[in-house]
């Protein structure tokens, strides 16, 4: 039986369609730029007991085992990946399944799905995607900065100014090398998509708001760096708001305080102290030289006027020492008897 050539047509955009609402449903929590030595994190955080975790590349039409874990039996990697990937941390922790490439190639392009098995509570899966470094663009700068201590409860709010309203808000957390997907808010159903980062993350998906936020939880100094909140409204119409946020660390604050305090001891020391002892130093050095100077001027004095001086010694007999003493007495002739 033939079909007419439009039938062809119509079949092909029926196939193109699908795949393309197959693609389109392909939710992935993080985003990780293609490198020759790439990490793929991934972290159950939350109550139960691990007894397998697994790592599969994944597309629209198959699932491949790339590596697999079980604190009874041991690791397997899978011939296709041995000796290029290797599970980073799983030896120190049961709920750390992060997966760590080395010589990766464009071939590792795609999506992977990091599976756990949780005892009583079933699986737990999170998907991240790797993209070519080409596409890959952080290169943003914040609207505003927040500061924040540690152990409190932070908020960022973002508000989108749109013309259309607004259907969808995502937050997400900037890195030099990931992007992670924080939590999606479809506002015209209210309804939210919380993602499976390692971080608990608290929102509020509420219908016809353009005012919207999220809280991070008793905080810490791994917390810090960029919140982008990406706002979507009529077609083509979207909005990106920037949000740095710094969580000051107890020891650093303490680091900082000791270099100030060291450094104001050694102004102290070596640069205020001195100046009284140079003052003490120089005045002794002035007076000094004001010695010398009299005493210079004494002795050319005593000099001088011992030139007009007979030299007679000034030594001083010994005691019990006799010594003869001549005195010189003018001599007066004779004054002649006056005549009667």
């Amino acid at each position: 039986m033939r079909f007419p050539k439009m039938d062809y047509l119509t079949f092909l955009l029926a196939v193109l369609h699908v795949y393309k609402a197959l693609c389109e449903e392909m939710v992935w929590d993080t985003t990780v730029k293609m490198a020759e030595n790439m990490t793929l994190k991934c972290v159950y955080s939350s109550l139960g007991a691990v007894t397998q975790m697994e790592w599969f590349k994944i597309s629209t039409t198959e699932k491949v085992s790339i590596a697999i874990f079980s604190p009874t039996y041991g690791m397997v990697i899978r011939k296709p990946y041995a000796n290029r990937v290797h599970f980073l941390n799983s030896s120190m922790s049961l709920s750390d399944a992060t997966l760590s490439f080395h010589n990766a190639s464009e071939a590792d392009i795609g999506f992977y799905l990091c599976l756990f098995d949780i005892f009583p509570h079933g699986h737990w899966q999170k998907v991240v995607q790797v993209v070519p470094s080409d596409s890959f663009d952080i290169s943003v700068s914040s609207n505003s900065h927040t500061v924040s201590s540690p152990g409190e409860n932070t908020t960022l709010t973002c508000e989108c100014h749109m013309k259309w309203p607004v259907q969808e808000v995502t937050w997400e957390k900037l890195q030099s090398h990931q992007i992670d997907h924080l939590i999606t808010c479809n506002l015209s159903h209210g309804r939210g998509y919380t993602s499976r980062h390692h971080r608990q993350i608290l929102t509020n998906c509420s219908q016809e708001t353009t005012r919207t936020f999220i809280t991070v939880p008793h905080v810490t100094a791994s917390d810090s760096g960029l919140y982008r909140c990406l706002c979507r409204g009529g077609p083509g119409e979207k909005e990106t708001f920037v949000i740095r946020l710094t969580v000051t660390d107890g020891e650093t604050d303490n680091q900082y305080i000791y270099f100030i305090a060291g450094g104001t001891t050694f102004l102290l020391l070596f640069v205020i102290l001195p100046a009284p002892v140079m003052i003490v130093l120089y005045n002794r050095r002035r007076t000094r030289r004001k010695r010398v100077q009299f005493k210079g001027s004494w002795d050319t004095e005593n000099k001088a006027s011992n030139n007009y001086r007979s030299p007679i010694s000034i030594s001083q007999p010994s005691e019990g020492a006799r010594e003869d003493i001549y005195v010189n007495y003018p001599a007066f002739s004779p004054r002649p008897n006056p005549r009667v």
